[in-house]
């Protein structure tokens, strides 16, 4: 099966056509997103701004095979998660997608290394253990926490247990990366720290980034820019 293409021939891996999402009330439907359309090619960075309860959020979710549009279609790699079951769209998003939440989301009780491994505990038919194990201190040396691997995440600042966070989420070599609003809970100074890693390891894994966030700082990273309003998504740049 090939890969759509677009923009002179680049390959488009991810492709959201005509998405709409919508909530039933007593009073009727609550529309969040209307007729949301999207093309990214391996490797492209865009940010997504707006207002609170814009969509934001909902858009990155359906991105990552989270949650169901009400209507039109989302591709990865080819692959329209929506079609498979539970146990399929499980396992697409363990092998296609990595996530980076405001709140790092961490295991309390694992070490900074584990806590990267986890992905790894259900991907099937990938590298050995010990593959798997030298990537992940790779990823914590990349993020800067090669001094921290054996630390539990009470241990480490708040700008270290994202920078968790976002090496457990390369650590599948995933083709599509979402961040919903990842400086969010952060200070200044870790914020800036956290959004240039991000752009950095963005560059040197070649996934496709997305970054939903409230922060210009954050936004002005990235070369593409988009904002929702009214559930709609429009280009800024």
């Amino acid at each position: 099966m090939s890969t759509p293409r677009s923009r002179g021939g680049i390959d488009v891996v991810l492709k959201v056509e005509h998405v709409s999402k919508s909530y039933p009330t007593p009073r009727g439907d609550l529309r969040i997103l209307t007729d949301v359309s999207l093309s990214l090619e391996r490797g492209a960075a865009i940010s997504i701004m707006g207002p609170s309860g814009s969509g934001k959020s909902t858009l990155l979710y359906i991105l990552g095979a989270l949650e169901p549009p009400t209507s039109g279609a989302v591709r990865v790699d080819n692959v329209d998660p929506y079609t498979l079951d539970d146990a399929g769209q499980a396992m697409f998003r363990n092998r296609h997608v990595g996530f980076v939440f405001q709140d790092h989301l961490l295991l309390p009780q694992l070490s900074a290394l584990d806590n990267v491994l986890v992905p790894t505990m259900v991907a099937r038919n990938g590298p050995s253990a010990g593959e798997l194990a030298t990537r992940a201190r790779t990823l914590l040396a990349e993020v800067g926490l090669q001094r921290r691997v054996d630390h539990r995440p009470g241990e480490l600042s708040g700008g270290e247990r994202q920078r968790v966070a976002i090496a457990r989420a390369l650590i599948l070599r995933p083709s599509l990366l979402l961040c919903d609003e990842p400086t969010g809970n952060l200070d200044r100074s870790s914020a800036a720290s956290v959004a240039t890693l991000l752009a950095e390891l963005h560059h040197e894994q070649q996934t496709m980034l997305v970054v939903v966030t409230h922060n210009p700082s954050l936004a002005s990273h990235f070369g593409r820019r988009y904002e929702i309003d009214a559930g709609c998504l429009r280009s800024v740049t």
